[in-house]
């Protein structure tokens, strides 16, 4: 395979990345209003509404703060507004979509956790959005460091590369897996699945960026660690609230 995969769209070469994302948000956003008409927890219009700029506000603002901030010392140069815009990283935005969800539910009065339905959309749209990384390869900052293990593959230059997308792509079908199989094995409280998800994910992109290019900011670790770092130490919290509140009853 040769890197970039490329589309030509509108007479434009467009790298597949940013396609694969567009259609990942996408998809991603059609199977959760198809779960959500499925739930029995029927939100009403204006909780439902409330969420969902919550999550795109804070998923937007986050990704790109995060995005920027991974080279925080090359962000003043060659400054522009192209290459500000283009820096996106899906563990800001998460964790700042959290947050536009929750000062949305705030705003309109909704105390129970809405973040159960978004598990499985969320999943299915990052797994589009990687296979976009893949077919990038080098040329956009989504790939690994060089590897002489059995897993590295020639992604546009002469090194062997750890495939790190394919990584996080079978990372998220086996918690799927695992999340369908807590699903069905019994009644949880409401968030739960949400709450493993975020737990799990972040717990792996923390680990998966040692094996990626990145900007150590304290120690030898970079922005993106430092986030995942309190979004864990949070969910960690939430998880041991959870049991507590379900061993109670």
């Amino acid at each position: 395979m040769d890197f970039p995969v490329t589309f030509q769209i509108f007479g434009k070469t467009v790298l597949a990345h940013p396609v694969f994302e567009t259609l990942g948000i996408f998809l991603g956003m059609r199977f959760y209003y198809y779960s959500k008409r499925k739930s029995s927890k029927n939100l009403s219009f204006n909780t439902s509404a409330a969420v969902i700029i919550g999550a795109t506000a804070g998923a937007l603002l986050g990704s790109k703060l995060i995005g920027n901030l991974e080279n925080p010392y090359a962000l003043f140069e060659n400054f522009s507004l192209k290459k500000i815009w283009s820096n996106n990283t899906i563990v800001g935005g998460l964790a700042f979509g959290l947050i536009g969800v929750e000062l949305a539910k705030k705003m309109v009065g909704h105390k129970e956790s809405t973040g159960d339905l978004m598990v499985f959309p969320l999943m299915f749209a990052i797994v589009i959005g990687r296979i976009g990384c893949f077919l990038t390869g080098i040329y956009e900052e989504t790939y690994g460091i060089p590897t002489d293990s059995v897993f590295g593959m020639h992604l546009g230059d002469q090194y062997l590369r750890h495939p790190v997308a394919l990584y996080e792509i079978a990372f998220l079908i086996a918690l799927w897996i695992f999340l369908k199989m807590i699903a069905k094995k019994r009644k949880f409280p409401s968030g739960f699945l949400f709450q493993v998800f975020m737990l799990s994910y972040f717990t792996f992109r923390f680990f998966l960026d040692f094996i990626k290019p990145r900007v150590e900011i304290t120690g030898n670790l970079g922005t993106i660690q430092l986030v995942c770092i309190c979004v864990i130490i949070y969910y960690i919290y939430k998880i041991k609230k959870t049991m507590l509140l379900l061993h109670s009853h």
